[in-house]
């Protein structure tokens, strides 16, 4: 194989991989994002925890200062940690 066809497929492989991660984080709904929510408790979390936390689950967060707010599809959610009541936040459109 020459190295010109060698170097284009490996900028295709690369160009393919670096789409796939946006493809599939945009493919989150509001109940996906409500059940990650609800999945446990943690009183001590706060925004920045909560940001990693969803973005480690493909969900696109951002904390803003004491609330993370979420991209789904164009809609931005506001969530606010709950701190000891049920859940890690509440969920505002």
């Amino acid at each position: 194989m020459a190295w010109k066809e060698i170097i284009a497929i490996s900028l295709l492989s690369l160009a393919i991989l670096l789409v796939l991660p946006t493809a599939s984080a945009s493919s989150t709904s509001l109940s996906d994002l409500k059940s990650t929510v609800s999945s446990f408790d943690d009183p001590r979390m706060d925004s920045v925890d909560l940001a990693f936390y969803l973005a480690s689950h493909d969900i696109d967060a951002t904390p803003k200062g004491s609330y993370v707010e979420v991209d789904l599809d164009g809609y931005i959610y506001k969530l606010t940690p709950n701190g000891s009541a049920p859940g890690l936040c509440s969920i505002e459109a």
